[in-house]
């Protein structure tokens, strides 16, 4: 494993970032040391990370997100106060999900714990927010099994040696805001009205969340979804998402069968076939009736989704979860029937001390999905916190304490108390 590093001393600004409006910048403590460096994974990728260190810790807490760049994470500066070094590392697919893979972004995250070790930290811990949390439960998950036993293959059929994988195990996880994967994030977010993958128009009325009929009123007034119609879409929604499964699945197996094919033949038109990478366009994917309906599993969150709170700009917007990429990370990171990065399967596998921060306004992670993943977890030595504060930690109303800086507080105090 190769590192390239850059160091400087000083306070590094720390902003209150990822997805912040309420900009507060924090600095990290003084006399805290900031090394950059590039690291390169078991299969030859480069992966970047930041460790910030204040005087001689043995313990470092890990932030990691597989899409999001996470080196100004609002929470790094109560890490280094809590005695612990901090590292924030990039995944291979910062800023361009379009190819992400959980099952290689396994690879990424161990090439940061690796370094870790060799650095002479003692004692590790994961710290996932968001869509970090179900990467790193993943790592968990599959550093916890015999090589033999870890996944061999990508749901879309790529191999990945995690048989051989040098994965260190971990000593302590915090998750704060998780959602639940984004496999199962956007199973329940996708539009199921979508009559033709091919025409971001085409609507089924009878299951459309947007349309009076059904219950929907317009913002910012809340609307009002029958049981009969929310059974039938949450029907849906898994029927469609079981459609795009199938179309990604045979446009691999249809490359797959040309490069064979290409082995044995000079045709140019199957080289070009077998060399070609299908891009999967996903219209349609914020339409949660939670979000517009906040009598469904009420909470403190507001109206509206992660992306806003128009309910078309957001839903048939050009931007949103999944709308593009390749069949490979549509299975692995998108598809709720096929991703093996689900929490309600994975986060059984801790059975390190875990403290659970939940937001309480948050429209990703609603309360009932929060005490079931909370129950899931596997160890007996775990904390369930809830602070007012949306997915972002922001403040729900004017005046009001962020919640980042609650929820930082509380993370700094356990990580005191469990690994002082």
């Amino acid at each position: 494993m190769s590192v390239a590093t850059i160091e400087r001393a000083g306070p590094a600004a720390v902003t209150a970032g990822f997805l912040n409006t309420d900009w507060s910048p924090r600095d990290v403590p003084d006399g805290t040391v900031t090394r950059n460096v590039v690291l390169r994974t078991a299969d030859n990728a480069a992966v970047t990370g930041s460790l910030y260190v204040r005087g001689k810790p043995d313990t470092v807490v890990c932030v990691m997100h597989p899409r999001e760049f996470m080196a100004c994470h609002y929470l790094i500066p109560d890490i280094v106060e809590s005695g612990c070094a901090a590292w924030s590392q990039g995944s291979r697919s910062v800023g361009n999900d379009l190819r992400l893979e959980h099952e290689l972004a396994l690879l990424d995250v161990a090439a940061g714990l690796n370094f870790l070790r060799d650095q002479g930290f003692r004692r590790i811990v994961l710290l996932g927010n968001s869509g970090g949390a179900s990467l790193y439960a993943f790592y968990v998950q599959q550093s916890s099994l015999d090589g033999g036993r870890r996944l061999a293959r990508t749901p879309g059929g790529r191999p990945v040696d995690l048989a051989n994988l040098a994965m260190p195990q971990v000593d302590g996880f915090v998750f704060v805001a998780p959602h639940p994967g984004q496999g199962m994030l956007l199973m329940d977010a996708i539009d199921p009205s979508v009559t033709d993958e091919r025409d971001p128009l085409a609507a089924d009325p009878a299951l459309d969340a947007l349309d009076p009929k059904n219950g929907f009123v317009e913002p910012p007034a809340s609307s009002t979804y029958s049981t009969e119609f929310l059974q039938r879409y949450r029907a849906a929604q898994r029927e469609r998402v079981a459609r795009l499964d199938a179309i990604a699945k045979e446009l691999i197996a249809a490359r797959m069968d040309a490069r064979r094919k290409a082995k044995d033949s000079g045709d140019e038109h199957l080289r070009r076939l077998a060399a070609h990478t299908p891009i999967m366009t996903i219209w349609r994917t914020d339409a949660d009736p939670r979000c517009f309906d906040l009598s469904i599993d009420p909470s403190d969150r507001g109206y509206g989704t992660l992306w806003g709170r128009d309910p078309r700009a957001s839903n048939y917007g050009a931007v949103g979860f999944a709308r593009n990429c390749t069949p490979e990370a549509w299975l692995s990171t998108w598809s709720g029937l096929s991703s093996h990065a689900a929490l309600a399967n994975t986060v059984p596998s801790i059975e390190q001390p875990t403290l659970f921060v939940e937001y309480t306004g948050d429209v990703s992670t609603f309360p009932s999905v929060a005490r079931s993943l909370f129950a899931a977890i596997g160890t007996s030595r775990k904390t369930h916190l809830r602070v007012r504060g949306d997915h972002h930690g922001r403040a729900l109303a004017k005046g009001e304490e962020l919640g980042r800086n609650i929820a930082g507080v509380k993370v700094r105090d356990w990580l005191r108390e469990q690994f002082a």
